[in-house]
């Protein structure tokens, strides 16, 4: 029975007089503050996470109290809006580009996580039709990755590869789509840390260029 007059008295009001000692005061408790009970009590009982701290005389007593909650309810209201963050396809060699992913991860190296990885045998595999295909379906942008030059798996993959993505350039061009949309790189499976840079620097160019206009094909419901 104790416990739930506790609960009463601490759900009702922010500053409000002990039931077993009225010369002790219950310090702030903004329901949706960092200080402040669960959600559900501010509820039931209708106290706001952004209304003031009333005294027992009714007038607001220290209106400086409820900024951290205010604050935290703002950052809350942000995330849960969710701002805008770039959706990057990454297409990865198994041998070298996707090990070096690998390796950033077993080595605790930050990076944003905006990529969604697809593996495959080899950059010369990754058809520019592929890449169209995913700025169309709706990707912020696009990653090709593979081995360096001359340390292939399948000894000319890459080459084939940096062949097809020089035509692409220009057909990029041509339909109007920014050059720092699409990016190529050559990661080795040793180069955890230089494929986490790599992920910076393609997430920091497609942020700065925002949302896609052209090439985007609107879904169907």
């Amino acid at each position: 029975m104790l416990k739930a007059e506790h609960s009463t008295w601490q759900s009702a009001g922010h500053v409000m007089e002990h039931p077993e000692h009225p010369d002790r005061l219950n310090p702030c408790q903004c329901m949706a503050g960092p200080h402040g009970g669960p959600a559900a009590e501010a509820e039931e009982t209708g106290a706001g996470a952004a209304g003031p701290c009333v005294g027992t005389g009714g007038a607001a007593a220290r209106p400086d109290a409820c900024a951290p909650a205010k604050a935290a309810v703002e950052v809350m209201a942000d995330r849960a809006g969710g701002a805008w963050e770039p959706k990057i396809v990454a297409f990865l060699c198994n041998w070298c580009s996707y090990a070096g992913a690998d390796l950033a991860g077993t080595s605790r190296i930050q990076y944003p996580p905006n990529v969604r990885v697809i593996r495959v045998p080899c950059s010369g595999r990754v058809d520019p039709l592929l890449i169209l295909k995913c700025l169309q379906r709706g990707a912020d942008g696009v990653l090709v990755s593979g081995c360096h030059p001359g340390d292939c798996h399948y000894i000319a993959g890459n080459y084939l590869a940096r062949r097809k993505f020089a035509l692409l350039a220009d057909l990029l061009d041509f339909f109007g789509i920014e050059k720092g949309r699409v990016h190529f790189s050559w990661v080795s499976a040793a180069e955890g840390e230089k494929f986490a840079d790599v992920v910076k620097r393609v997430t920091e160019s497609v942020r700065a260029l925002g949302k896609p206009t052209r090439l985007v094909k609107e879904r169907q419901r």
